[in-house]
């Protein structure tokens, strides 16, 4: 199984069956585990742990998951205060993954990015430590690639400046759906799309 922002790790997978097992046995000295208040808690904690188990999630993705199964928030806030102590839940790490995931693998820019972790939920300051994985020139080089990729879709090359203006759009589009600036975008665009049309045998000009 290939590890991504959306999969547990090996290390964490390896925690999730043992705290299982624990549970299964009612291991006493278990830090996730109150026994005080297990039989409130039992539930909410297996299933908190099988969503971990599906792929990694953040705290509030979490929640939200458990709140809308009809969990008691109270309930739900211990056990997920039980999971961070252990570290079963980490949204540092959990951010710091998914900008490294999916700016490689998706082509995703810093301000993309930055947007879907706040739908997770993240801290603006998590945020920022896990977006310095990416800096100006990671992003002209990603958003050169995928202008690059795109502009190999062009088979012909423009027979006018209408058809030229649509093939630009194209790419440019590309780049802004992964949520790169429009002014790099449409530079490296037209870049993109000059160099395909030399491919091609013709200029721009």
């Amino acid at each position: 199984m290939n590890v991504t922002a959306q999969e547990p790790s090996a290390e964490k997978l390896a925690k999730l069956r043992q705290a299982l097992e624990d549970y299964a046995e009612g291991a006493v000295d278990n830090p996730l585990f109150d026994h005080e208040a297990e039989e409130i808690k039992a539930e909410v904690r297996a299933r908190a742990l099988r969503l971990l188990d599906e792929r990694a999630r953040s705290r509030h993705e979490l929640c939200e998951r458990l709140v809308k199964l009809e969990f008691a928030k109270p309930v739900i806030e211990d056990v997920l205060d039980d999971l961070a102590s252990v570290g079963l839940i980490n949204d540092e790490l959990f951010a710091s993954e998914w900008v490294r995931q999916r700016h490689a693998r998706r082509g995703k820019s810093a301000r993309a990015l930055n947007q879907e972790l706040i739908r997770k939920g993240i801290s603006s300051s998590v945020r920022a430590q896990a977006l310095e994985q990416i800096d100006d020139d990671d992003e002209e080089a990603m958003a050169w690639t995928l202008a690059v990729k795109k502009a190999k879709s062009i088979k012909h090359p423009p027979a006018d400046r209408a058809e030229r203006d649509k093939a630009l759009r194209r790419i440019v589009g590309v780049l802004a759906r992964r949520g790169f600036n429009e002014g790099m975008s449409l530079n490296l665009a037209r870049r993109a799309l000059e160099q395909r049309c030399e491919e091609l045998g013709t200029s721009q000009e």
